[in-house]
């Protein structure tokens, strides 16, 4: 089912039923997710319900799961942009410099 032409707040009940029947697929109990993820039961039947929630409580969710691979690809690193990187060309390092050895004598242990 795409999310594109959906509300917000329907996205929100799509993906908290998603996460609902994953955990029903798991055969875990709202108790026992609640238990896993340190957070009230009463919080995760708000959020199964689709009610308004806390990212915090979907990334701990996520991460009972397994799941917070989908956060990170949802949420990928910059990186370093195109024009960053011809900025830096002909700069990057082409040798490690050397550790100083006049600091051996003021070593006290």
């Amino acid at each position: 089912m795409g999310l594109f032409n959906l509300s917000d707040e329907a996205i929100l009940k799509e993906i908290t039923k998603r996460i609902k029947q994953k955990r029903l697929n798991s055969n875990i109990t709202q108790q026992e997710l609640a238990k896993q993820t340190g957070l009230h039961v009463q919080t995760i039947k708000n959020f199964e319900s689709g009610k308004s929630t806390k990212l915090i409580t979907l990334i701990q969710i996520l991460r009972v799961f397994g799941e917070l691979d989908a956060l990170d690809n949802f949420v990928q690193a910059p990186g370093v942009s195109p024009v960053e990187l011809l900025k830096l060309k002909g700069k990057e390092r082409e040798r490690a410099s050397g550790k100083s050895t006049s600091n051996k004598n003021d070593l006290k242990w």
